[in-house]
């Protein structure tokens, strides 16, 4: 998505209903100076790429996201990862950007997708508390 498209975009996950071209319009006036028809394109070519869905009223349209930004994101880098020619080396380069609390989240993002049942003792916990011995191999990774 090019960075037109993602200022569009913002404004229809912001608004988070469906919206004219005139109001996203508007809104990008606010910061830049663009036409009409500028606007009315770029959401005509996200409608074509699937980002949003359009509904005729009068002789306009109303457009509304088809997905979450986060589903976006989510997107974005599972592209970049299966992309790459060693997923693994590129997940440990992703993880070793990432603030603590960005990490944070992605431990409770597991957590979520293993579910309860499958779910370990949290990274946090104590070593002795998991049953490792103190001076074990995985002792601080992730930390």
């Amino acid at each position: 998505m090019g960075e037109l498209e993602d200022a569009v975009m913002t404004r229809v996950w912001k608004w988070n209903r469906p919206v004219t071209v005139r109001e996203v319009l508007e809104d990008l006036q606010q910061e830049r100076s663009i036409a009409y028809t500028t606007v009315m394109t770029v959401l005509d070519n996200l409608h074509q790429k699937g980002w949003v869905r359009r509904e005729a009223e009068g002789r306009a349209y109303r457009y509304e996201a088809v997905s979450t930004r986060a589903a976006y994101a989510a997107a974005l880098m599972n592209d970049a990862w299966s992309q790459s020619d060693n997923p693994a080396a590129a997940l440990v380069a992703f993880f070793g950007m990432m603030s603590e609390e960005q990490r944070h989240a992605l431990r409770d993002a597991v957590r979520i997708v293993q579910g309860p049942e499958t779910a370990g003792p949290a990274p946090d916990t104590p070593a002795e508390t998991r049953g490792e011995n103190p001076g074990s191999a995985t002792e601080g990774v992730g930390r």
